[in-house]
Formats: C-alpha cells, sequence, structure tokens
C-alpha cells in the first residue's frame, strides 16, 4: 500500500513539474561561434530529457560489449559446475547402490569438469575403494590430506586403509595426528585409546579420556566408569610391582564405579590385608548386589585370614542369603555355598544346595557334584560319570564381550577394541534353543549315577583255616550287547549224525549236555555277578562280516581327478598355431596356407 501511494505522490509530482514548465514565457538562446540555436523552455527540457536517455543507452551497449566475454566465462564456468555437481550426485549414489562401473564412469566426470571440488575427490576416493583398487584410494586420500579443507577426511580415509592393510601402527600414527587437528574426532579417539590399553599405557590412555570428556564425546558417568576400569587394569598390572600405586589406583576407581567386580575384588584384598575387616566386606557386598560373581564370593569367604573352613562356609552363606530366589545371580550364591561346604567336608550341605540343579546341570554344577562323589565316598565311576555330564552340559557365565569368551576379565575387547566391553553373562553358543541336545547321555553315564555308591567292608583277619563257603545258587546274568548269542537246541537225530561223522573222521565228540557242563562247573565256585555297566540293547544287530574277494578292483574314487593322458593345453598356442605357424615373412604365409 505504502508503495502504491509513493508512485501516485511521484506521478503528481511529474505533473505537476511539467505544467510549471508549460506555463513559462518565453524563448532560450544558444549562441556557440557562428552557431545559433533559440527555442523555447519546454522544448529544451524535452530534448534534454532525450539526451539523457540516449546517452544512457548507449553507456549502457558500451558496457555490455565490454562485459560479455566475462560473462560467457562465467556462465561456461556454472556450466561445467552443474555438470560436476550432476556427476557428483549420481556418482554418490552409484556408490551407495553398488555399481562400480558407473561410480567410476560419475567420478572421471566429475574430476574433468570440478577438479576442485572436495567431493569430486571423495567420490573420486570411494569409487576406487568400491573397486579394491587401494592404491588409488591411497593416492586420492593423500592429496586430501594435503589440502586445508579435506585434512581431516583425507586423514580419515588413510585410517581406514591402514586397517585393511593391517597396519595397526600406521593407523595409530594417523589417528594421533588427526587428534592433533580435531580432538573431538571421536574414530581417532577411540582408536588411539585402543591402543594405548592394548600396549598397557594406562596413563596416556587416561590423558584421552579426560581429552574425550572436554570435547563433550561422552558425558559424566560414561567418564567416571571407563576411568575406574583404566584404573583398575592398572592396578591389576601393579599389584605385584608397586603395591602402593596398585592400592591408590584401585581405591580409586572402586569410588567410580563401585559395582566393577575386579576392582571390588583387589579393593578387599588390600581392606582384608590392612585388617580392615568390616570395609573389605561392604565393598564386596555393594558388588555382589549389583552383580553376584564367583571370585567376589570367594574374597567375602577369604576377607578374614585365619579362620576355618566352618567359618568361611557361615560367611558365604550370610552373603548368598543378600540375594532373592527370583533374581538370576541366586545360582551364582548357592554356588558358592557349595564350594565352602566341600572345602569344610559339608557334604550333605552341599547336595543339598545342588540338588534343584542336578536335573539340568551345567559345567560347575557337574563338577561340584564329580567333587562331591570323589572327596566323600571315593567313587572313582560316579566321579568320571558327572565328569562326563561336565563335558556335555550347558556353560556357566563367563566373561564376553564381542563374542570372544575369557577366563579372565579384561579392560579393553580383543576384537574391536572397545573399552568396558566384557560382560558376566551366558556365552551366545550356549544360550538355550528349539533344537534337541545332539550328544545323547551315555549308557555308561547312566548306569553309573543310577547305582548306589560302594560301601566299604574291611575283613577281620582270621588264623583258622578258612572253610570252603557255600554259594548260593546264582541268577543268569543279563544279557548285554557284547554277549554271545543263546545255543539253539540241537535234535537228538541231528546230534547222533554229528557223532558218527566225527567218529569217522578220528575227531572227539562233542554232545550237548558235555558242551554244557564244563561251563556250568565254574560257575558254582565264581562270585556273584555285579551290576551290569551296559544296559541290554535288543534292537541293535550285529553286522555280518563280508566276504573278502579274491581279487580286488582298483576303482577311482569319486573325487579323484585321475591323471590326464595328454598333456596340459596351451590356449595360447591354439589361438596363434605351431611355431612353424608363427613364422614371419613368406615362410609363415605360405606354412599358414597349408604350403
Amino acid at each position: 500500500m505504502l508503495r502504491i501511494v509513493l508512485f501516485l505522490v511521484l506521478i503528481a509530482l511529474a505533473a505537476a513539474g511539467a505544467a510549471w514548465v508549460a506555463d513559462q514565457p518565453g524563448d532560450l538562446v544558444l549562441t556557440a561561434g557562428g552557431f545559433r540555436i533559440s527555442t523555447t523552455l519546454p522544448r529544451f527540457v524535452f530534448l534534454l530529457g532525450l539526451f539523457a536517455v540516449v546517452v544512457v543507452l548507449v553507456w549502457s551497449i558500451l558496457t555490455m560489449i565490454w562485459r560479455t566475454p566475462g560473462r560467457l566465462r562465467r556462465r561456461r564456468h556454472e556450466k561445467r559446475q552443474a555438470r560436476g555437481r550432476h556427476a557428483i550426485t549420481h556418482g554418490l549414489l552409484a556408490i551407495g547402490h553398488g555399481d562400480p562401473a558407473l561410480a567410476r564412469r560419475h567420478a572421471e566426470a566429475a574430476r574433468r569438469h570440478a577438479p576442485n571440488d572436495p567431493l569430486a575427490l571423495l567420490l573420486h576416493a570411494q569409487s576406487a575403494q568400491l573397486e579394491g583398487n587401494r592404491d588409488e584410494a591411497q593416492r586420492v586420500f593423500r592429496a586430501m590430506a594435503e589440502r586445508e579443507d579435506t585434512r581431516l577426511l583425507g586423514l580419515r580415509g588413510l585410517f581406514i586403509e591402514a586397517q585393511r592393510a593391517d597396519d595397526a601402527v600406521g593407523a595409530v600414527m594417523i589417528a594421533e595426528e588427526a587428534i592433533k587437528l580435531s580432538p573431538s574426532a571421536t574414530w581417532a579417539s577411540h582408536a588411539v585409546l585402543g591402543f594405548r590399553c592394548a600396549r598397557g599405557d594406562w596413563s596416556g590412555a587416561l590423558a584421552i579420556l579426560d581429552s574425550n570428556l572436554s570435547a563433550g564425546q561422552i558425558d559424566k558417568a560414561t567418564y567416571r566408569r571407563q576411568r575406574g576400569v583404566l584404573l583398575t587394569a592398572r592396578a591389576l598390572e601393579l599389584e605385584t610391582m608397586d603395591r602402593d600405586v596398585a592400592r591408590e589406583s584401585v581405591m580409586e576407581a572402586v569410588k567410580l564405579a563401585p559395582t566393577l567386580v575386579p576392582a571390588a575384588v583387589l579393593a578387599a584384598k588390600f581392606e582384608s590385608e590392612a585388617h580392615q575387616v568390616r570395609r573389605a566386606m561392604k565393598l564386596v557386598e555393594a558388588a555382589w548386589l549389583a552383580n553376584p560373581h564367583p571370585d567376589l564370593a570367594d574374597a567375602y569367604a577369604h576377607v578374614k585370614l585365619g579362620d576355618s573352613a566352618r567359618q568361611r562356609l557361615q560367611r558365604v552363606e550370610t552373603l548368598a542369603a543378600k540375594t532373592p530366589a527370583d533374581k538370576p545371580g541366586h545360582i551364582e550364591g548357592q554356588l558358592a555355598i557349595a564350594r565352602a561346604a566341600i572345602d569344610a567336608s559339608e557334604f550333605a550341605r552341599a547336595r543339598e544346595v545342588l540338588a534343584p540343579y542336578v536335573s539340568d546341570p551345567t559345567q560347575r554344577v557337574a563338577l561340584l557334584m564329580a567333587e562331591i562323589e570323589r572327596a566323600e565316598h571315593g567313587d572313582g565311576g560316579r566321579a568320571r560319570a558327572w565328569t562326563l555330564r561336565a563335558v556335555r552340559a550347558r556353560h556357566d557365565p563367563a566373561w564376553t564381550a564381542d563374542g570372544y569368551v575369557s577366563d579372565r576379565w579384561r579392560p579393553v575387547s580383543p576384537v574391536t577394541g572397545r573399552l568396558d566391553a566384557f560382560q558376566w553373562q551366558t556365552p551366545v553358543a550356549s544360550l538355550p534353543s528349539d533344537k534337541g541336545a545332539t550328544i545323547e547321555s551315555s549308557a555308561f553315564e547312566e548306569a553309573m549315577l543310577a547305582a548306589p555308591p560302594p560301601k566299604r567292608v574291611a575283613a577281620a583277619p582270621s588264623e583258622s583255616p578258612a572253610e570252603p563257603p557255600v554259594m548260593a545258587p546264582v541268577p543268569a546274568p543279563a544279557a548285554q550287547d557284547n554277549s554271545p548269542p543263546p545255543a539253539k537246541e540241537v535234535p537228538k537225530e541231528a546230534a547222533k549224525g554229528a557223532a558218527t561223522e566225527a567218529v569217522k573222521n578220528d575227531e572227539p565228540a562233542v554232545t550237548p549236555s558235555a558242551a554244557t557242563n564244563p561251563a556250568s562247573a565254574p560257575a558254582e565256585s565264581s562270585p556273584p555277578a555285579a551290576t551290569p555297566v551296559f544296559r541290554t540293547r535288543a534292537d541293535l544287530g550285529k553286522p555280518a562280516s563280508a566276504p573278502i574277494q579274491a581279487v580286488i578292483p582298483i576303482v577311482r574314487a569319486p573325487d579323484d581327478p585321475g591323471i590326464d593322458d595328454d598333456g596340459p593345453s596351451d590356449e595360447f598356442t591354439e589361438q596363434i598355431g605351431t611355431p612353424k605357424a608363427q613364422a614371419g615373412g613368406w615362410r609363415g604365409f605360405w606354412s599358414r596356407w597349408g604350403a
């Protein structure tokens, strides 16, 4: 609205000025030498305005002609930039859907139309990576690392190529250079942190962790946890070399991460050695409530030096009672009680706490039962049976990180280099599935577990001669897998015929009654038959022995390629002919024509 009002005001002023000029009387005379012009004032004003318009028009034409080459160059440059952007866009799309040929073609077009564009260099490097041309990719990334605007991106590409080439030292050097340029580079800080942890440089790792906190890459809670992990790792390494530094480190670690199992165990050990029993017990209890672990139970049992095995059992029972039965870690408390009960020779107590887990035991449960059988009754057979069950039993929780199972806690994953990656959990390979057991329990195992434990009977010495004992009739033993088939009854006529043939051939004749008498005589004085080790398996038949052929033919195996009588074919010779046909000049020409 304001513009319309202003426009009308300007028109009114122009009209008023034109009316004023038209109302002015008189003539305007211009004399120059012998040149004299006389005109009225309105006409003079009109001619002056027309002259100004012509001057402006001529100036515009001259300016346009002067600027035309520059405009043509800019337009041509803009067209090239547009083509380059188009090639970069479609090249990145080709890399996204995995077309190396199309990506290479667009990369060449982008390099031709926009050689200084950072995205063109990135497209060229990524297309080379997609094709597997690592040398070309490294060359482009080096060129990017030399430029100011793409230096960090070039270092990132060189870091990835060094990782692919298994050059750990080169990768870490590149990552350290990237940290100097940009401390907030997450990939570089993680790489340097993992390398320093793997090398055991805990002070350098703590410095990188402080830098990550200052750059805002991690929050305060994550920083406290990771710093506790690094301090625990340093304390475990210096435990036998510098106990003062180890104690100082682990005490700070247990304050930062009180639920960290190795930190609590080591701190409790140092406090126990300093006769601070109550403080050590509180440290273990805090970690046990968050994550029940056998190392915590062992540290709690031995928190007071010089205690007897029964006192350690009572202490472990107190610790296990702190975990409710509905929690997943309840089994760790029961296994700890069983371990302490075995050490205290309380085998009934150990059997009692292990009874709920015997039907579907884990490896630790089966091994504890084997130890109980061996220590309580000296029954090696039942102990071996439980050991066999332990081989096939489910795995217990272990320190696991990225699919790697370790027998001890580690601060860094050996697979990915991730800090604080190990967790106390059941390995993935032993998780329950819908498939049945592939290995069935053996007959030996079931027979040994079903048989009662042996009783040790001590025989009293006697000076009088022992009379032969009167043996009770022995029942027939159960049929076994390896027992011979029972003899069939032979008719009397067949027996007489066999005896007649034996007399003719001067051989002793054996009748069925004579054959059975020797076997029954020793059976009267033999001891009672023991419980059979193997069960009856009547469904297993014995395979008949195949006759051996007089002449065994030589048959080639299906996967045997054999020996080719003909020599290896030379594809190059087949294409260009024999050496005679390869001769040059007229001789080769006539030989190729068959002359």
